[in-house]
């Protein structure tokens, strides 16, 4: 059952059917929509939400900059993520002089930064309508704003208690999905963003997601990956609090579903209860993605991060033990405000002794009104390069070591879709979230196979399915 503001926002879909309907008329032809994500797994769920409205309000989707309605979705925990998007809006504009009826939107975390809005407002005025993270659902209220005021409409809020999941989505995927179970983040670790532009943490009811989870199991969807900035402390702020490993037990339940997967795990409160779920589970993906950042006690406590480098080294070898197959995966900063080489060499250290099987690796980008950007000691660009290659060959040595440890294996391989390569291929992945080429067409695409791990590749297998 919708709730008020689902409701509300229905009834503008309608209104937008309307007024697309009449554009058709009048152009003779149906009107196109491109939606451009940039950022995380929750943007691009959010950019799914974006286009099940357009397409329900009755626009088709293009790949084309010639769209009559653009929206780039935006991610700023990096500052080249920002520049990405002035580049990508500049780029915009020429087309827009030529169009006088295109209509231009900008949404996602960057557009709660007041700078960035008065940037916008200053130098790309052009743009037609500008929200945040917090008003998402109110998409199909925007629009129909943006199409009846002819003025630029900037609608950014603060914060908000409204969770509003029921509105028409366009899945990428047939057969998997994300699901919010939670927004926002508390943990303001000092580099991050995040907690300024996502808001606090507000966990869905258990009721809605497995609702929700349902009904995507009978549309055919086998795989979900639950979304949250911390999923660990999922649950915590509810009436009746219920826990991360609990949701997880519910979720398994659901008739249809064969996998699970969920991110991000911060190490600080992931729990035995967790751990256990994930041992015996036939569901739940033997992958887990558990964010470093640094190795060193020092620069760990300079970031907020609450736990140590043998915390963090106890936990993961934790988790190996309880699930020997398991991939465990990580994020890195290098070049935190104070890094030294010595605090580089502690992170290579975690690196040998945990054994990712990967990691992304970043070089920290100052984020304004973060307390990381106002500190001392800012590591300069040469050193940073330096370490930031020490870091990288570390983690790429471990990942071909890692990873090359199931050649020969026969493992159940989720197929996802044509390779791009090579068109008498398809793509698939395993359980523990690595990639897997093997012969197959497009018939085989959202099904479950055996495949034996016949080659090798560093970062992929080469397979053969196995009768």
């Amino acid at each position: 059952m919708l709730n008020q503001e689902e409701k509300l926002q229905s009834e503008y879909i309608d209104k937008l059917k309307e007024i697309v309907k009449n554009k058709e008329n009048a152009l003779s032809r149906k009107l196109t929509c491109q939606v451009t994500t940039f950022g995380c797994q929750m943007n691009a769920r959010d950019s799914e939400k974006l286009l099940g409205i357009l397409k329900e309000a009755g626009f088709e989707e293009t790949e084309s900059d010639e769209a009559d309605f653009v929206i780039y979705n935006t991610c700023t925990v990096r500052d080249n993520a920002n520049q990405r998007v002035y580049g990508r809006l500049g780029a915009l504009k020429p087309i827009k002089q030529r169009n006088k009826d295109m209509k231009i939107a900008l949404c996602g975390c960057m557009t709660q930064e007041q700078s960035v809005i008065d940037k916008l407002k200053k130098s790309y005025n052009f743009v037609d309508l500008i929200f945040g993270t917090h008003n998402l659902f109110c998409f199909a209220e925007l629009l129909y704003r943006m199409y009846t005021e002819e003025k630029q409409i900037v609608e950014v809020w603060d914060k908000t208690d409204v969770i509003a999941e029921r509105l028409p989505v366009d899945r990428k995927y047939p057969f998997k999905s994300g699901i919010n179970i939670m927004f926002g983040c508390n943990n303001f670790c000092t580099y991050c963003i995040v907690p300024y532009v996502r808001g606090r943490e507000r966990s869905r009811k258990p009721e809605e997601i497995i609702e929700e989870i349902t009904k995507l199991s009978a549309d055919g969807v086998n795989e979900v990956m639950l979304l949250g900035q911390n999923v660990n402390s999922y649950g915590k702020n509810l009436e009746n609090p219920v826990s991360f490993a609990e949701l997880l037990r519910e979720v398994e339940k659901i008739d249809g579903i064969k996998r699970i997967r969920f991110m991000t795990s911060h190490p600080k409160d992931l729990s035995d209860e967790l751990i256990e779920v994930m041992r015996d589970s036939g569901k739940l993906c033997k992958h887990i993605h558990l964010p470093l950042q640094s190795g060193s006690d020092r620069i760990l406590k300079a970031m907020n991060r609450v736990y140590n480098k043998e915390q963090y080294i106890d936990l993961a070898l934790k988790i190996r033990k309880a699930i020997p197959d398991i991939s465990i995966t990580t994020d890195i900063i290098v070049g935190f405000p104070g890094e030294t080489r010595e605090d580089v060499m502690e992170t290579v250290d975690v690196i040998n002794r945990v054994k990712f099987d990967n990691a992304f690796t970043f070089i920290y980008s100052k984020r304004t009104g973060t307390p990381a950007a106002a500190m001392e000691n800012q590591v300069s660009e040469s050193e940073v390069k330096e370490n930031f290659d020490i870091v990288l060959t570390a983690v790429q040595n471990m990942a071909k070591e890692q990873l090359g440890r199931f050649l020969g294996e026969t493992v159940e391989v989720l197929c996802e879709g044509l390779n791009e390569q090579d068109d008498s291929c398809v793509d698939g992945r395993m359980s523990q979230n690595i990639i897997v080429h093997f012969k197959g067409d497009e018939s085989m695409i959202g099904k479950y196979f055996k495949v034996r791990l016949s080659d090798f590749h560093g970062f992929y297998y080469d397979g053969e399915i196995v009768e």
